[in-house]
């Protein structure tokens, strides 16, 4: 477990804008090992989503680089797979079709028609999803639709499960049934999860180590918490651990302190907003 899974080095992320040059991300430094759960989290605009897509290879870093099992990332792969906050199903396909679509991208060549059927079942079941093979999208729920969108993520036997803010737009019951599938499912196959959430208490009882983002612009990583808490957990005996509420009272503090740099910066840009807006009025007026 000493050896990197994933290692990001030196990242920095600049994306062109009619006022110059905006830099996202700088000198970002990450080392993930196999199997690790890792939450990033942070307020928003801190480049959350930019690490994770540099990571996918939808992006390509400005600076520096990704790097898995020795291999630098530079597009997208079937060894890692996203699962979307908002789940991104084929809405004209069938529950199975849309697990289907994915499964015939990565091993049409390598698994005979009877091995993928196999194996989208099982990943179907792996979400309690099975029963539903034949429904489409619109005629189930989005805590549903959301363990397909898992499923379908799995069914691509990907060695890295990048998922942005999969539960975010749930309701508090279906989040923490799908939270607990998701600890049964990457216990069971030991991938590496790399997450983006803002709920402090979802990271906490999720993930190994939370990687906490500085305010941007020019965001990068602050805090990097190692969560010591024996596996598996239930989050109802976990609610009066110690442990527990002391890394969540140490997330908390660093969101906070950042939330007040936020709140600080704001009335200083407004401030040179007003300046600037009545210098230019008074050159209009001498002109």
């Amino acid at each position: 477990m000493s050896k990197s899974h994933l290692e990001l080095t030196g990242v920095e992320m600049a994306f062109d804008t009619p006022k110059g040059a905006f830099i996202a991300l700088d000198n970002v430094n990450l080392k993930i090992k196999k199997g690790e759960f890792v939450s990033l989290i942070g307020h928003s605009g801190c480049g959350k989503s930019t690490v994770l897509n540099i990571v996918a290879g939808l992006l390509q870093a400005s600076k520096g680089g990704c790097v898995l099992d020795g291999h630098e990332v530079n597009s997208p792969g079937p060894e890692r797979a996203v699962v979307f906050q908002n789940h991104a199903l084929m809405p004209w396909l069938t529950v199975y079709e849309n697990v289907e679509l994915a499964v015939q991208q990565v091993f049409r060549k390598t698994m005979s028609k009877q091995e993928r059927r196999d194996w989208i079942l099982h990943n179907l079941e792996l979400v309690n999803m099975a029963h539903a093979a034949n429904k489409r999208p619109g005629e189930i729920s989005g805590g549903m639709a959301q363990r397909v969108g898992i499923a379908r993520a799995l069914a691509m036997k990907p060695s890295v499960l990048l998922m942005d803010e999969p539960f975010g737009a749930l309701d508090a019951l279906t989040r923490a049934h799908l939270q607990d599938s998701l600890m049964e499912i990457q216990q069971e196959l030991n991938n590496t999860v790399i997450m983006i959430t803002h709920d402090v208490d979802e990271a906490v009882l999720l993930s190994d180590r939370i990687i906490m983002m500085t305010n941007g612009p020019a965001a990068t990583v602050g805090e990097d918490l190692h969560i010591d808490l024996p596996r598996p957990r239930n989050r109802v005996t976990l609610a009066d651990d110690p442990t527990y509420v002391h890394y969540r009272q140490e997330v908390l503090k660093f969101l906070y302190e950042k939330q007040r740099k936020l709140e600080t910066i704001k009335p200083a840009r407004a401030g040179k907003a007003e300046q600037q807006e009545k210098r230019e009025e008074a050159q209009a007026a001498r002109a």
